[in-house]
């Protein structure tokens, strides 16, 4: 039977030729996962040639570090970690970069209008916690009972015998809270952890 390009062995046999110095086993591995790659990073950066620059940059890295390579780990997992750092880094930088920003601002406004929804997945928690922690204690439970157990705002306005407008209000700010998050430079990270580990790779 032919192994796949795609079988573990197989995959960990073209690593350690790379790791070795072989060409031809970095051009398969660079035809096998390229498109991949490219595929993903469009989703987030949304410009092709952006994404393409940046995977040749990500392969070219590969190569001169490929010393480094842990050849019993998944190389997978290692590209596409890299990947996203990257991708982390391209948004990092546009906010210092005025031409990119404009360029990404759809994808800033993307980002947000997921975190509602990908914050409060069970791997994220931990994270949600601690945002929710600088809330007032009683908009953090506004914001736990209608976000987090989909209760109402009629609902909550009974349970917490406050007027309907009160929940509206107090989820208004909480979301200002995350928007004061996301206008800050070092809160894009945040963010695009949060999208990325639920939407991308």
């Amino acid at each position: 039977m032919n192994r796949q390009p795609t079988d573990n062995q197989y995959e960990r046999e073209l690593v350690y030729r790379l790791k070795q110095g072989d060409h031809d086993a970095f051009e398969q591995i660079y035809h096998i996962y390229k498109d991949r790659l490219i595929g993903n990073l469009l989703r987030i950066l949304k410009s092709r040639e952006l994404v393409e620059e940046q995977v040749q940059d990500l392969f070219l890295n590969i190569w001169k570090g490929r010393d480094q390579i842990d050849c019993e780990k998944p190389f997978k997992a290692y590209l596409f970690a890299i990947a996203a750092n990257m991708a982390k880094n391209v948004i990092r930088r546009a906010y210092y970069d005025k031409r990119m920003r404009a360029a990404l601002q759809p994808i800033e406004q993307r980002i947000y209008m997921h975190v509602e929804e990908h914050i409060c997945s069970a791997e994220n928690k931990q994270i949600l916690n601690s945002l929710l922690d600088k809330l007032p204690p009683q908009r953090r439970t506004v914001f736990t009972l209608c976000k987090l157990e989909g209760k109402s705002y009629k609902e909550v306005s009974e349970l917490l015998h406050i007027s309907e407008n009160t929940v509206n209000d107090h989820i208004r700010k909480a979301n200002l809270t995350l928007r004061q998050l996301h206008n800050s430079a070092d809160s894009i990270g945040f963010l695009f952890a949060i999208y990325l580990c639920n939407q991308i790779f």
